[in-house]
């Protein structure tokens, strides 16, 4: 009887060593999926503060601000 204990005891501990790697992949696939969003909002941004500013100063030449 002990053989069929220690092969459940150890069929189950291999079942949480499976369910711990793949909670693992999971978690590490949202992360980077995160960053890459993270990025992705970030260059928007950046593309919006230069077309702001492309369009500040051609309103500024426009008027005659800029010279």
């Amino acid at each position: 009887m002990a053989d069929s204990s220690q092969q459940m005891s150890f069929q189950a501990g291999e079942a949480k060593g499976q369910a711990k790697e793949k909670t693992s992949n999971l978690i590490e696939k949202a992360s980077n999926a995160a960053q890459s969003a993270k990025e992705t909002v970030q260059e928007a941004g950046q593309q919006m503060v230069a077309k702001a500013q492309g369009a500040a100063e051609a309103v500024k030449d426009a008027t005659g601000l800029n010279k």
